[in-house]
């Protein structure tokens, strides 16, 4: 990237101030680890402290902060004497034991700088998919911001399988957003803002404001940050800022040493605009906050009743049943092709479906009983994809 135009100068050619961020009282915050750590992996207590002292100053001022924060594992390799990130899982967890201790510890001197308490919420990716975990998820933030202390989330990654791999922690990011109703979601990375490439390559255009997909055509984003100490990159942000915007969080992304001003309502990095109508919070869990536990396969008429007609799906218009699940598990429901084209929650058990199959509620009701004359998935239980 190219020498840095000044925050203000940046405003100025923009043209306003961000009314969306100034009128923001619950915002989400999420920070990568290259925004962290030093060039070795050790955490940077300097980059630590001056994002603190950014948010410790939002929360004095009567605004709700929770971070977001990675790092864990980028702050256990240098204690570990490990020269970079491994890639073996075990190693991961090793090094997201030692650094998450380590992490925790400079968050609660630094904040204890500003007289703020932090709460630390360890999530993995079944705490925002199964309901009664989202819930307690969100009895627990609710009560630490009531009492005035500023939660400090991260996956769990010492006991995690699949989430170290997920992405980073721009997904969780958005949907902690939706989680806690927040006003505003702030990515910060260590790249200014999106550009339609390579921001170190001059033909590279900044973008500033997204609206709709549109603006998003013909952008090429990267999967891996510079420091290479993170598994994140612009895809899993855009991926996110599409979560947020979609349940009308409007976000925010742009570098960290751009906190302040960022937060401050000045026009740096990208903003995303929120959509104007927000979705059903269950059909949006259902959507973002699960993992299918199985595909159902759709003839034609049956993804033409559900995607078109928006009807139920009924066990005629099945052809075959992939995984293992059980009635109420999220399952994804696929054309011919096996293209998913929408999600739903399943009312049987995988192994009773495949006698089921091709034939009509009728039918079943007479010759199993009264219980079979049911849909698969009921429309009420179903989003599309």
């Amino acid at each position: 990237m190219g020498a840095e135009t000044p925050a203000c100068t940046r405003t100025a050619q923009n043209g306003r101030v961000r009314e969306a961020v100034l009128s923001a009282r619950r915002i989400v915050v999420k920070v990568g680890s290259s925004s962290l750590t030093t060039a070795v992996g050790g955490l940077d207590t300097n980059r630590v402290d001056a994002l603190t002292d950014v948010l410790a100053g939002l929360a004095e001022g009567g605004r709700e902060v929770v971070l977001v924060s990675s790092g864990a594992i980028a702050a256990g390799l240098a204690p570990l004497g490990l020269p970079r990130r491994p890639r073996d899982l075990a190693t991961q967890q090793a090094a997201a034991s030692v650094g998450q201790g380590l992490l925790i510890g400079h968050y609660t001197a630094s904040f204890g700088r500003h007289g703020r308490t932090v709460g630390q919420v360890l999530l993995t990716v079944d705490d925002v998919t199964r309901r009664a975990h989202y819930r307690n998820a969100y009895r627990t933030l609710r009560k630490l911001l009531d009492l005035r202390a500023i939660p400090i989330v991260n996956e769990n990654d010492t006991v995690a399988t699949d989430e170290i791999r997920f992405g980073d922690n721009d997904r969780l990011a958005a949907l902690v957003a939706a989680l806690v109703d927040a006003d505003l979601l702030v990515l910060l990375s260590d790249v200014d803002a999106l550009y339609t490439g390579d921001p170190t390559r001059p033909q590279s255009r900044r973008i500033d404001e997204v609206r709709t997909d549109a603006d998003l055509a013909g952008v090429a984003v990267g999967r891996a940050g510079r420091a290479g100490v993170g598994t994140g990159g612009m895809v899993t942000k855009v991926e996110a800022a599409k979560i947020a915007t979609g349940f009308g969080i409007p976000v925010v992304l742009t570098a960290a040493p751009l906190a302040a001003p960022a937060l401050a309502g000045e026009a740096v990095g990208t903003f995303f605009h929120r959509m104007p109508k927000r979705p059903a919070a269950r059909l949006f869990w259902l959507a973002h906050a699960t993992s299918p536990r199985g595909r159902l396969h759709l003839d034609p008429g049956a993804v033409q009743a559900v995607v078109n007609r928006r009807k139920s799906l009924l066990p005629a218009g099945i052809t075959s049943v992939d995984g293992t699940f059980t009635a109420g598990d999220p399952v994804d429901l696929v054309d011919a092709a096996g293209a998913p084209v929408a999600r739903g929650l399943v009312n049987y058990d995988a192994v009773e479906l495949p006698g089921l199959l091709g034939r009509s509620t009728v039918e079943l009701a007479a010759t199993l009983g009264p219980g079979y004359e049911r849909e698969v998935v009921h429309r009420d239980d179903l989003v599309l994809l």
